[in-house]
């Protein structure tokens, strides 16, 4: 459910609940050089969106403009039919739930650094979280478990764990948009897998754009959009774009090839 103020923003919702709309979307930063360039797709309610594509295409500025962290230069970027740049951002961001690479955590304990996915959360609704997002497993091996201290930015975690705990925060928050970015990439095969399964009971019903460069993680996509070099080059299902034999094709059958997997 949308927050009351984006439901009744200036712009009526239309009909379209959770819909992310990139319309036209042009984007430049300070020295003027164009990032995106005419960037139009639609991340449906109820489906996972995935941008792929060469590094550079512009995947992780199209996940930042959609949580409006940054403002467009052209075109626009409609929720529900309303224009993100007319709701306030911290407005905007209660409906986010976000998983970047880049994990954010504190020199607190495991347990209230999964809290900050929602504030009042009970221990055990934390805990349950947790468990989604299979931390158990290296908690349970820490000195105090969920009241361990991790450290400056959970320094005395991994990476994968340091990732777990945010993917945990997202299970926890349960937004109605969730945006993804490299989100198992800390992990190993084994709890990528994990994590993977618990994220399709996540995303059920949800707007989820997802960005990675492992193909496997968008096996199950429902709509993939390649970008290089700033524009949207293609889009369509999976297998849709292993039929037209281009650059979704191209990066499958490599990494298919590099990592010994077989079709």
């Amino acid at each position: 459910m949308l927050s009351h103020e984006i439901q009744t923003g200036t712009t009526e919702m239309n009909n379209k609940g959770c819909d992310i709309e990139f319309n036209h979307v042009g984007f430049s930063y300070s020295d003027d050089t164009d990032v995106l360039k005419d960037v139009s797709f639609v991340a449906k309610q109820g489906e996972v969106t995935a941008l792929i594509g060469p590094s550079g295409g512009g995947k992780t500025t199209i996940s930042r403009l959609a949580a409006r962290f940054w403002d467009v230069t052209e075109g626009s970027i409609k929720l529900g039919g309303v224009d993100i740049k007319t709701v306030d951002p911290e407005t905007l961001l209660s409906n986010y739930s976000i998983v970047f690479q880049d994990v954010t955590l504190f020199n607190n304990t495991v347990m209230e650094n999964i809290r900050i996915g929602k504030k009042d959360a009970t221990d055990e609704e934390v805990i349950a979280a947790a468990k989604m997002a299979n931390c158990e497993e290296f908690v349970n091996l820490l000195p105090e478990k969920y009241n361990t201290y991790i450290g400056e930015n959970g320094s005395e975690l991994s990476g994968g764990e340091r990732q777990r705990i945010s993917i945990a925060r997202a299970f926890l928050k349960d937004a109605p948009i969730i945006l993804l970015d490299e989100a198992t990439a800390s992990l190993d095969a084994e709890n990528e897998t994990a994590i993977q399964e618990a994220l399709s009971k996540l995303v059920k019903d949800k707007t989820v754009l997802i960005i990675a460069h492992r193909m496997r993680t968008i096996a199950n996509a429902d709509h993939i959009v390649v970008l290089k070099d700033g524009v949207v080059a293609e889009e369509g299902t999976p297998a849709e774009l292993m039929e037209k034999d281009g650059i979704y094709s191209h990066m499958t059958k490599q990494q298919l090839v590099s990592q010994g997997w077989t079709m």
